[in-house]
């Protein structure tokens, strides 16, 4: 998950170097950049951590195989309307709001030294986490260790980031989401 995420941070990574880079420049007090990133990726490990300590007891249910895939139409089906749904929730606005706006984030979260470098990229990936969290559990529905889907979500991720009109791809990607879960809803007979 942390290595899915990474891509979708370089914008904010760029900004924070930029503003040190420019710090330097006039003999102000800089903090390297792993710091920032180092909050970032503390932020997602945990959350990784959450994640796995969710996905044992499902396997231990029977509703998760081996190969960390579902078993169960119930719980995929689930997994994809509840992501779906998400996908429209003012939360999810206001996070991906944060996560697309490098400027505006450290223009308003900006803290000095490097314990505020490292609570700064904390911040940055609780706001990403926010933005992500119902995309990843899509994992739980397709294969957590299935790598094709792996790099579609960290591709949509970072797309959703950058491009304009996300509005537009998140009701679209909601409802095809729910419309998919739907689908395997039927399936349970």
């Amino acid at each position: 998950m942390v290595a899915m995420m990474v891509p979708s941070v370089i914008p904010m990574v760029i900004m924070f170097a930029a503003v040190n880079r420019n710090k330097r420049a006039n003999q102000q007090s800089s903090v390297s950049t792993f710091v920032f990133l180092s909050g970032y990726l503390i932020a997602w490990t945990l959350f990784s951590l959450l994640a796995s300590l969710l996905q044992w007891p499902l396997h231990s249910l029977g509703l998760m195989n081996s190969m960390m895939e579902s078993n169960s139409f119930r719980l995929s089906g689930g997994v994809l309307i509840a992501a779906g749904l998400y996908q429209w929730t003012p939360l999810k606005d206001a996070c991906l709001h944060q996560c697309r706006s490098p400027l505006g984030f450290v223009m308003t979260q900006w803290r000095d030294g490097r314990s505020g470098a490292l609570r700064m990229g904390v911040h940055h990936g609780l706001y990403c986490i926010g933005c992500c969290w119902a995309l990843m559990m899509v994992l739980f529905a397709v294969g957590v260790m299935n790598m094709l889907w792996v790099l579609l979500i960290a591709i949509f991720v970072l797309l959703e980031k950058i491009l304009p009109a996300p509005l537009v791809g998140r009701i679209t990607t909601g409802l095809g989401l729910v419309i998919w879960g739907g689908y395997w809803l039927t399936l349970t007979g």
